[in-house]
């Protein structure tokens, strides 16, 4: 007998729910367990306790110091220019050497300059024999007024006489009184004329006297360019003129054999190399805290040099500030000019403060976060700490950090996104 199929819906129908339910029951679970991942935390990375940096907070005293760079300067420069042009015919020394004030380092040739005093001297002694034909001229009409002078005054001394013998005469009755008067008269004009001349050759005198110093005012000032171009002729021979070393030849190129030199041309720089000083460079932010007269020591990579600070420059130019360190100690062997130092100022200690080694990219006074490593070493947890002054190496705890607390110091930035580290 032949079975037959028989179609049953209903069945259908139920299969068909129970695969949906199913699916619903699928999605679920993967929602909720997308959900569950995202909820949970990152791993914590692991770290070589060997590759950190890490520092202990201590309690005590504080030593503030701000760093900076710079160079060592010579404290007394020479600087020699040519007082007259001329071309450089000879160098004898060389930046380096070590000179003495009569030690002449170059010469120059100016031959317009030896014809200027040739000339000059000619001049002199033309001025000199015309001194003397003055002197001669004013001596000889002395002498002839003071001649005059003896004449006239023998005269009227002799009319006097007359004078007097008619007078007598005339008393006697024995000389007519037009003869009294005429002898008086006489007598009477040769001394006005006596004083005259007298006053005339007072006269001559200071004529002669201003004659002579303007000839004399002539003389020396011939003398006087004569001994200025003399002076100038010495200077074609330039000379160190202090004991020290010879830093530089010429202004900012070296001179050359047959170079033409200028009036006022930088010749040569001399330097007292025992009388240095450090220019030291730094940030404007840390300026601030610098004063005249603070400590500070600078590392010349042969030694260590104590001084003080002696200036603070106003002016910021790129963002440092330059200072001068005047040192104070016997500057170590190999210390030159132009050395490339380094400088600690010492700007206060601080008494009784809790303080750590400075975190990499930590600003002082900032509230900020450091890692805190536990007491069994293994982990490093994010705290937030609120930072006080700062110096060099060391940085002031305000809050957040208690004495023997261990912090990782280096560069944390690359765990900006966890809260753990763990530590092997």
């Amino acid at each position: 007998m032949k079975q037959m199929d028989i179609s049953r819906p209903d069945i259908r129908k139920k299969k068909q729910v129970r695969g949906l339910f199913a699916l619903g029951i699928l999605v679920i679970v993967i929602l909720l367990g997308s959900l569950g991942l995202s909820r949970l935390k990152p791993a914590a990375p692991t770290v070589d306790r060997g590759m950190l940096w890490t520092g202990k907070v201590q309690r005590g005293e504080m030593l503030r110091e701000i760093r900076g760079n710079g160079t060592l300067v010579p404290t007394r420069i020479l600087s020699i220019q040519s007082a007259v042009g001329g071309t450089v015919v000879e160098i004898l020394i060389w930046p380096g050497a070590e000179v003495e004030p009569d030690t002449i380092i170059l010469k120059l040739s100016n031959p317009e300059l030896e014809k200027e005093i040739f000339d000059l001297t000619w001049q002199l002694r033309a001025a000199e024999a015309t001194m003397k034909q003055v002197e001669a001229e004013i001596e000889q009409s002395a002498f002839a007024q003071e001649s005059a002078i003896a004449i006239i005054k023998s005269d009227w001394k002799q009319a006097t006489l007359e004078a007097e013998a008619s007078e007598s005469l005339s008393e006697q009755q024995l000389e007519p009184a037009i003869k009294v008067k005429a002898a008086r008269a006489t007598a009477d004009a040769l001394e006005i004329k006596y004083n005259l001349e007298v006053r005339k050759l007072g006269v001559l005198k200071k004529t002669a006297k201003a004659k002579f110093e303007v000839q004399q005012a002539e003389l020396e000032k011939l003398k006087a360019q004569i001994n200025l171009k003399q002076s100038h002729l010495e200077g074609l021979h330039v000379r160190a003129n202090i004991r020290g070393v010879l830093q530089q030849l010429g202004g900012k190129e070296n001179l050359e054999l047959g170079q033409r030199i200028a009036v006022g041309a930088n010749l040569a720089k001399v330097i007292r190399p025992e009388g240095l000083k450090a220019v030291i460079k730094v940030p404007e932010t840390q300026a601030k805290d610098i004063l005249i007269g603070q400590k500070a020591v600078v590392d010349t990579r042969n030694g260590l040099i104590e001084g003080n600070v002696s200036r603070v420059d106003p002016a910021v130019v790129e963002g440092t500030v330059a200072l001068d360190i005047t040192l104070n100690t016997k500057l170590p062997k190999g210390v030159r000019p132009d050395m490339n130092v380094d400088a600690r100022i010492e700007i206060e200690r601080l008494r009784d403060v809790l303080f750590v080694g400075r975190m990499v990219n930590i600003q002082p006074e900032k509230t900020t976060e450091v890692f805190r490593i536990s007491q069994n070493g293994v982990e490093a947890r994010r705290t937030a700490i609120l930072t006080g002054r700062a110096s060099v190496s060391l940085l002031e705890i305000h809050e957040g950090l208690h004495e023997g607390d261990e912090i990782i110091l280096s560069d944390i930035s690359q765990w900006e996104d966890v809260n753990r580290i763990k530590i092997e």
